[in-house]
């Protein structure tokens, strides 16, 4: 990125995809290798190192979404072209949503910093491959996280999409925190659907420790 543009810098949104390189679009490896400065989950950055060389590099915790993108802010605007990277796609569950939060809190003015989104593979194209395709018609995509979304708005959004037959793409379906999340939207599901409809199961897609199974609901 050219280093004689005038203050401030510009942040792009990076989408790296499923983490295998070869799923890496040209234009986020020519992106990530052009900024002076790489913004992300420290997971994320481990998975592009061939792609850095004499970058600044800012890696942090799982958690810290906001402090990222408080970050990659303060670092445009001292005039540092940024690239915030996130997994998948940036706009799904990515990075996009927390730096836009940062940008409205500072009454952004929709121009400085330029802000670019770099789209990439996102994690529900990357399992429905997998998986042979399931999303060619009507589809949606529900987090069962609820850290930034109330759970009973989850449970609206799950039986809105099982009254609407749509192919769900349940996104953070549990953690430790999160043991019954995943057996509550099944319920629901379970309330509109057929026991024998069929459900993908797919964990570290495209990566070493890949997974897929299919089941029933």
């Amino acid at each position: 990125m050219s280093s004689n543009r005038s203050l401030p810098g510009r942040i792009y949104l990076v989408g790296l995809g499923p983490g295998n390189l070869n799923m890496i679009t040209p234009l986020a490896r020519d992106v990530v290798s052009k900024c002076q400065v790489v913004v992300g989950y420290k997971g994320y950055i481990d998975q592009i190192t061939d792609l850095i060389t004499n970058q600044e590099v800012i890696p942090m915790d799982l958690g810290k979404e906001l402090d990222r993108a408080d970050s990659a802010v303060n670092l445009a605007a001292s005039g540092k072209d940024v690239a915030l990277v996130s997994s998948g796609d940036s706009g799904i569950y990515g990075m996009a949503g927390p730096l836009f939060t940062v940008l409205t809190d500072r009454q952004w003015d929709g121009l400085s910093p330029q802000v670019q989104v770099v789209p990439g593979v996102s994690a529900l194209q990357s399992a429905a491959a997998l998986l042979g395709s399931p999303l060619m018609q009507d589809c949606c995509a529900i987090s069962l996280s609820d850290l930034l979304t109330p759970w009973e708005t989850i449970l609206r959004r799950v039986t809105a999409a099982a009254q609407g037959d749509f192919v769900v793409a349940l996104y953070n379906p549990r953690s430790k925190a999160r043991s019954n999340h995943l057996l509550e939207a099944r319920k629901i599901l379970l309330d509109y659907r057929d026991e024998d409809t069929p459900v993908g199961l797919v964990r570290e897609a495209f990566r070493e420790e890949q997974q897929v199974s299919i089941t029933t609901l």
